[in-house]
């Protein structure tokens, strides 16, 4: 659905230039939900506003849908942005439209007719469980529902991209998995290819397949979430774990090394989450284990579990084989 091809942007001010995206290659299929994470300033919006055209690329080939971007004319883009849809940050409503006309306006501005217009409006509201409040106004609805609203006007044209711009920061932690939750759906059931950038990687978590890592305008780890989340290979990307699971690593470190025995980090995915593989395997080999840190969630609609252990006493080799044996990812931090 998107091909980034040696993509790269920069700015030019003052006589001075700043590169925003170093070169990067990137692949976005139709259908998927693809996260783009990295801190302020790493080049996520940049990416993003390049996809409907709102910026253009310093270098290198971008399509979308079948269309080189570099091709386009001034209609040929007015007719892609139709078929991108956007949700931002902080909704951008109208607070003097009601609700149904917020999401109506896309269509009136793509010249279709009033009733029609309200009619596939109060369609998506009722889609996005907010019929009962069309006639109300932005003000006086919450976060969510204002989020919501959002949802609905980016699907009024029935775009076949959704690009969210952090679409989810602005808002509390209940509301915040209601919208994920949305947004799930709409993938499963319209198809829909979502791009999805943001700073925190629970979001990614959530609702991604794949995910991209920026850092300083570079693209330094790409993958599925399950890999990426739970075997993150750059320090960036560690740190935005660590992150989601509020563990300071320098404190972390400092605790591990006063810790005696072999150190381990097992990884539990599917339905071996939840069998008794550790207990079994202490008393079949004698070991002691302490758990230094650990977490049941889910990736998406994938259980998961993951421990930190320091194994003492008994057979250590044969518990490492044994977890081995039983599907278990290991992770030797320190033998």
């Amino acid at each position: 659905m998107i091909r980034f091809e040696g993509i790269h942007k920069s700015y030019s001010a003052a006589g001075r230039e700043t590169v925003a995206l170093h070169p990067l290659d990137l692949t976005i299929e139709a259908g998927e939900v693809f996260g783009i994470v990295g801190h302020s300033g790493a080049g996520k919006s940049t990416l993003l506003r390049l996809i409907n055209g709102l910026e253009t690329p310093s270098g290198g080939r971008l399509t979308v849908d079948g269309r080189r971007l570099d091709t386009l004319d001034g209609d040929g883009l007015r007719t892609l942005r139709r078929r991108v849809g956007m949700i931002f940050q902080h909704f951008n409503l109208l607070s003097s439209k009601t609700v149904v006309d917020n999401v109506a306006f896309p269509l009136r501005l793509a010249g279709v007719s009033k009733a029609q217009a309200r009619t596939r409006a109060q369609e998506l509201l009722a889609r996005v469980g907010l019929e009962a409040h069309r006639d109300k106004y932005p003000a006086q609805l919450s976060g969510g529902q204002k989020q919501r609203v959002g949802v609905a006007r980016a699907l009024a044209t029935e775009p076949k991209i959704l690009l969210c711009d952090e679409a989810t920061s602005a808002l509390d932690p209940q509301t915040t998995a209601s919208v994920l939750q949305l947004l799930d759906g709409i993938n499963r059931e319209l198809g829909l290819t979502i791009v999805l950038i943001t700073h925190e990687m629970d979001v990614i978590r959530r609702v991604c397949d794949r995910v991209a890592v920026l850092d300083a305008g570079h693209l330094v780890e790409l993958g599925p979430v399950r890999q990426v989340f739970l075997h993150p290979q750059h320090p960036t990307t560690r740190r935005f774990v660590a992150e989601s699971e509020a563990i300071d690593e320098n404190d972390q470190h400092a605790q591990y090394a006063a810790i005696p025995g072999r150190l381990l980090r097992l990884t539990f995915t599917g339905d071996g989450t939840w069998q008794p593989v550790l207990g079994r395997v202490a008393r079949e080999t004698g070991i002691d284990y302490t758990i230094l840190a650990g977490r049941i969630d889910r990736i998406k609609a994938l259980p998961y579990g993951q421990l930190t252990l320091a194994l003492t006493g008994g057979d250590v080799e044969a518990a490492q084989a044994a977890f081995a044996a039983a599907g278990v990812e290991i992770e030797e931090l320190r033998r």
